[in-house]
């Protein structure tokens, strides 16, 4: 157990160097509830003297392209087996009536979210595609993309699910920026009755190749990591790290999310125990201690409904996408928290919020042709 005079001199080395070490960070993501005080409010302190009480948000419109995958996560409700009469790949129609409705309520964001590759194992998703004229998901979204920008002038982020660097660099043409969570390096969790057995695109050799992709493309890029999932703490570090290290060389992750588990009635780990806001506090520190003052970084304000706003008194200094007309797909459970209300908690914590586009300003150069 490290001592609380440990910490403290902890915390000081990492402030004067800017951000932490491995061996640090183990020590920090395993500091106790007495301690947890001092570390948020060096996270703090390194947030506020990079980038001042500002806290941002994205007016988005959600639009779940397939909810069809070849993937079947533990934790997933999004994803639904073709037999299911839920399972549904949206039309040009209905992804421009989304689009519209969107626009018409103020919002600049086209947030695509979409199954991984669901024509690899799915007749239904190959017939789906088949109808449209398309043979791949892929060709499918980077049409849809295309469609809303030109008919809506929103402008659209894209979660495809794992890509060739050829795919990205074809849908960098169409899109503000694009996204792929990295959630863990651990490869325990590919292990059977683990949350990614069974599931190809989430090996994280896989998934860090296509994070750096996006960087020797200078594509503006969210990613992140999902806490809960049967992850160690050290493990928790270890992804922010992998993040952290690609983001050195190539210079364009934008925003890195750290994002809760929630429990669902529909899912392998209906059972599983939630992060509490403890663990939430103390990975949302660390995560700021290991990235710097320059790095957005987001928790999702409505997984945590009742206490998110004091995630700002650990570091974070963005809300993420919040929708005025489309629920949050992937945690449907969870309804946005209204503008009005997110604004009152955040000036209630001593911020100002603003609304940013899905690219952040510092990230205009890298910006595709939509500019």
């Amino acid at each position: 157990m490290t001592s609380s005079a440990s910490i403290h001199s902890l915390l000081d080395r990492v402030m004067a160097r800017g951000w932490a070490t491995r061996e640090e960070a183990y020590a920090l993501i395993r500091v106790s509830r007495g301690d947890l005080a001092a570390v948020m409010a060096a996270a703090s302190r390194m947030r506020d003297e990079a980038k001042g009480r500002v806290v941002t948000f994205s007016r988005n419109v959600f639009i779940p392209l397939t909810n069809m995958c070849r993937n079947r996560c533990a934790y997933c409700t999004f994803v639904k087996a073709p037999s299911d009469p839920r399972a549904h790949t949206l039309t040009p129609e209905e992804v421009l009536r989304i689009a519209e409705e969107g626009a018409r309520h103020g919002c600049r964001e086209a947030l695509f979210s979409l199954g991984d590759k669901p024509e690899l194992l799915h007749r239904r998703a190959r017939e789906d595609l088949r109808r449209l004229g398309y043979d791949s998901t892929f060709a499918y979204l980077k049409d849809m993309c295309a469609l809303v920008w030109e008919e809506t002038g929103l402008w659209p982020h894209a979660n495809p699910g794992v890509l060739s660097y050829e795919q990205m660099a074809q849908l960098r043409e169409v899109t503000a920026s694009m996204g792929l969570m990295l959630e863990s390096v651990s490869e325990r969790l590919l292990q059977p009755g683990q949350a990614h057995y069974g599931c190809p695109d989430k090996v994280p050799a896989v998934r860090l190749r296509m994070i750096e992709d996006a960087g020797k493309l200078r594509i503006p890029f969210t990613t992140g990591i999902l806490i809960g999932i049967g992850e160690t703490p050290e493990e928790r570090v270890d992804s922010l790290l992998a993040i952290r290290d690609v983001h050195r060389r190539y210079g364009h992750i934008q925003e890195v999310i750290v994002q809760n588990f929630r429990a669902k009635p529909d899912i392998p780990f209906r059972d599983r125990p939630e992060p509490d806001l403890f663990e939430m506090l103390r990975t949302l520190a660390v995560a700021r201690l290991i990235l710097g003052g320059e790095m957005n970084i987001q928790a999702p304000p409505n997984l945590s409904p009742d206490a998110y706003g004091v995630y700002l008194l650990a570091g974070i200094n963005d809300w993420g996408g919040i929708s005025p007309v489309t629920r949050d797909h992937i945690n449907p459970e969870a309804p946005w928290p209204k503008e009005e209300e997110l604004r009152r908690v955040t000036h209630a914590a001593g911020f100002t919020l603003v609304e940013r586009l899905p690219v952040y300003p510092e990230y205009m150069t890298s910006q595709t042709s939509n500019e």
